[in-house]
């Protein structure tokens, strides 16, 4: 099914089921521990060994010796797979081959082995007993050294030029020229990559916890040289994934290279230090932000410079797209540089661009309403655009952002606020408002499901979607019982299954939008087969109260499928509507922070997002991701550092007791207010994301509130006491 911007009755803007606050449907299983991750599934067939992964001594060079010798003859141990013995690899579309290094070494804890025993002690002890020798050789490891040899990009990260920046920027009577940084950032999801893999003949089957269900069989099918129709892969729970799990990963790949060595079934678990520097993180960045007004305040030139930096082959973090989009501006400039490091894989990390993008641009913005004397939620409305300023000719499709603005200005109680930094005393607590404007792009990804109506009038949704924690269970179920009038309680939902229809994934924002889009599409054409199958015009059919009624006939939903199941399957495409709409969604974040005036403590007080993403789903389920987001977003502000070793090329603190995420105590209250609209060009559930909006500009919010109590401008995340301690007024 192609959408199409719909012109006649939508059965889901009933809203007796969608936009309603159900709790999740996967809720009890969670919290009763019966819901599997991926360790935990028991259906494999046999008994499963247990493998550890040996990962790379140094970040660059190449193996001198490697010797298992000793290894292979210790108690339980079945099999060890290295470079030298493994089947050769093919090479995927994401670099998969990386994911088994050997004899050259890429970085730092890249995996050059695996080994199986019987138990996973005995694996454990016998990895340590495998011995290894490096030829170390230099590498580059710091983005600051780096950054004069970064290249420009090319393709969709190319630079942007609109107008005369460099004009417009040198003429401006009020200028901010600054730079800004942000620091290597990990997901730290509680569950770490863990695999359960086993081949029966030519056939890979693989439990394991990942987001895009498709993409994965795709590039294990590609790593393997095997036809994708001969893998199948499974991951109906994820706990926490962030971007970090949407890809293959060395747990997948070394599970089943050890599943094949021994015969039989091998589970996996990453140990935490690989999760830091095995797997994917957000690269640091170094930003330059200038900006030119007018003593009005009319922004006339806009200019964004990102750098950041990847292993060779890599991609940039796109830290200026929500600069192209923003505010209004006739002369622009946005550019990217990548430096290639030797650092662990840098990739996607919730809201990659945007989130590290704003946390430099909305105190550029800030800057600037203060040097110009505005106030800088009056700024921000006074620089609203309803159309692509480099592409006037394509509006938004809906733009709501001065509403986030003005309304949670009001709601927050803007007007109490010091224009003054430094003047609002609690005790010893320097006290302080900040605000920053929230940007993400909406993106629309095809998306299948396979839906079921059966006898006893229970309705089965089948789609290879995941649940990473963000309610897709529930939404999913929602839509089919709206669509085909029933409770919640009569719809089944399964995920995670490649034999199920390709969907969206979970990514981007994109998951609940474009997933529940697939299943509408679905039960559009079950709901034509329920109706014929009992005499009725599809077109003249209600669906309602588990009936079907057209005219003055009515019967049971179930009646339909009394002479055997009904399947619908249907995939929902999306054309050129990405030409005709920017698509986006908008938020206004505002914070009140705290800072001791004696320690340099900075505690956040209060938080406040207002969101316009389109029609909520589910406002309960939404708020979650939103308040989650928020709290991501006030650890990249003040804690979140991966710190590098430069001289030998590894994150330092790879562990939960050195890489400091916040922790209830450090989080206050946080208030959501979700704008009530329905964005009709996007979707036919004219819903759009907002996981990831709820992160996006949470750390500038909390940057210019410890300005605003402080008068000590950081330029430098994360906001350590260290930084303005020394420069904190004078206690009275």
């Amino acid at each position: 099914m192609k959408f199409e911007t719909p012109a006649g009755t939508n059965p889901i803007d009933a809203m007796k089921v969608i936009g309603k606050a159900v709790d999740r449907v996967d809720g009890r299983l969670k919290t009763t521990g019966q819901a599997p991750y991926a360790y935990e599934h028991r259906e494999v067939p046999g008994k499963p060994a247990y493998g550890f992964v040996i990962g790379a001594g140094i970040a660059k060079g190449r193996i001198a010796t490697f010797n298992a010798d000793d290894a292979r003859r210790m108690p339980g141990v079945l099999a060890i797979v290295s470079a030298e013995n493994a089947q050769p690899l093919g090479k995927g579309s994401m670099n998969t081959a990386k994911l088994l290094g050997g004899p050259n070494i890429d970085h730092y804890h890249q995996a050059l082995a695996v080994v199986m025993a019987e138990s996973f002690e005995q694996a454990r002890s016998a990895a340590n007993a495998v011995r290894i020798t490096y030829e170390r050789a230099a590498g580059r490891f710091d983005l600051a050294k780096e950054k004069p040899g970064a290249q420009p990009l090319t393709g969709n990260d190319a630079d942007t030029h609109t107008g005369d920046f460099a004009g417009a920027f040198a003429a401006a009577p009020v200028q901010i020229d600054q730079t800004y940084t942000t620091p290597d950032h990990n997901h730290a999801m509680m569950e770490p990559f863990a695999t359960i893999a086993w081949w029966e003949g030519d056939a890979l089957t693989l439990w394991t916890s990942n987001q895009m269900i498709a993409w994965n069989k795709r590039e294990l099918a590609a790593t393997f040289k095997m036809p994708p129709e001969k893998v199948r892969v499974m991951s109906p729970y994820v706990g926490g994934g962030f971007g970090g799990k949407l890809f293959l990963r060395a747990d997948a790949v070394m599970a089943a290279l050890g599943a094949k060595a021994c015969g039989r079934p091998v589970k996996i678990a990453l140990p935490r230090p690989f999760m830091v520097n095995n797997a994917t993180h957000r690269p640091a960045t170094i930003q330059r932000i200038r900006l030119g007004a007018t003593k009005d305040g009319k922004l006339t030139a806009i200019g964004h410079e990102s750098w950041s930096g990847d292993l060779p082959g890599g991609g940039p973090e796109g830290a200026t797209q929500q600069t192209k989009l923003l505010y209004a501006g006739a002369n622009r400039l946005t550019a990217l540089r990548l430096a290639e490091l030797d650092l662990p894989e840098g990739n996607a990390m919730r809201a990659p661009g945007e989130a590290p993008g704003l946390m430099a641009l909305e105190i550029a913005v800030d800057e600037m309403a203060e040097k110009l004397g505005m106030d800088p939620v009056k700024f921000r409305v006074l620089n609203d655009t309803q159309v692509d300023p480099e592409h006037p000719e394509r509006p938004f499709s809906q733009r709501n952002l001065v509403r986030c603005l003005e309304d949670g200005a009001r709601r927050f109680g803007w007007d109490r606020r010091s224009a003054r930094p430094a003047q609002v005393r609690d005790g010893r607590w320097l006290v302080g408002l900040g605000v920053a404007a929230a940007f993400r792009n909406n993106i629309n990804m095809t998306s299948a499901a396979r839906v079921r109506l059966s006898g006893d009038g229970m309705v089965t949704v089948e789609t290879d979607m995941t649940d990473i924690g963000t309610g897709s269970y529930t939404i999913i179920a929602q839509t089919a019982a709206e669509m085909m009038g029933l409770p919640v309680e009569k719809v089944r939902v399964k995920l995670g299954d490649s034999s199920f229809p390709a969907s969206a994934g979970s990514g981007g924002q994109w998951g609940a939008n474009s997933a529940t889009s697939g299943v509408y599409a679905a039960c559009v054409k079950l709901r034509e087969m329920a109706a014929q199958q009992l005499g009725m015009d599809p077109q003249a059919a209600e669906f309602a109260d588990g009936e079907i009624r057209a005219g003055n006939r009515s019967a049971r939903l179930a009646d339909a499928a009394k002479s055997g199941e009904l399947v619908a399957e249907e995939t929902m495409q999306w054309g050129d509507l990405a030409k005709k709409f920017q698509q986006s969604t908008f938020g206004a974040h505002f914070v009140e922070a705290a800072v001791d005036s004696y320690t340099g403590e900075v505690r956040v007080r209060r938080m406040l997002a207002v969101c316009a993403a389109g029609r909520i789903l589910n406002p309960k389920t939404a708020r979650s991701q939103v308040i989650g987001a928020m709290t991501m977003g006030v650890g990249g502000a003040l804690m979140e550092e991966l710190a590098v070793d430069k001289r030998f090329g590894f994150f330092v603190n790879h562990d939960l007791a050195g890489y400091e995420v916040p922790v209830h105590a450090d989080i206050p209250h946080q208030e959501v207010v979700f704008l009530d609209e329905a964005d009709d060009k996007v979707s036919p559930m004219k819903a759009k994301g907002v996981g990831e909006l709820g992160l996006c500009g949470v750390g500038a919010a909390v940057a210019n509130a410890v300005y605003n109590a402080t008068g000590v401008r950081i330029r430098d995340y994360p906001i350590t006491l260290d930084k303005h301690l020394a420069k904190l007024p004078a206690i009275a």
